[in-house]
């Protein structure tokens, strides 16, 4: 019987600890995520697509790396080498942009400027 016992208070041990850890990790991840309130993006000023760096670019929400880099590969192709007509008249144009379509532009156009 004693050999039972062991089993039983090892598996009771081994329940407590998955659930403890369980429940440690919801409290660590609930914290880490916040309370479900979208995060704002904090930028120091706006951002000019016309010149902005891929890394200024990135910041915007929905702009990745990838997005990001079409944007500049993109201004590159299509733009005056002296800068002086700029390929980007508005967010509107980001739109001949693969993979940036109405509601990304809709989310960034408050963080872009065209002057």
């Amino acid at each position: 019987m004693g050999e039972a016992r062991q089993k039983n208070i090892q598996s009771f041990a081994f329940v407590l600890s998955v659930c403890s850890a369980f429940c440690f990790s919801l409290g660590f991840v609930s914290e880490f995520v916040g309370t479900g309130q979208s995060c704002e993006i904090e930028l120091e000023s706006r951002v000019n697509p016309n010149y902005a760096p891929i890394e200024s670019l990135v910041r915007l929400p929905g702009i990745g790396v990838s997005r990001a880099g079409a944007i500049v590969e993109y201004r590159e192709k299509f733009g005056d080498a002296d800068g002086g007509n700029p390929v980007f008249q508005s967010s509107n144009d980001l739109q001949k942009i693969r993979g940036i379509g109405p509601k990304t532009v809709q989310n960034i156009g408050e963080w872009l400027k065209f002057e």
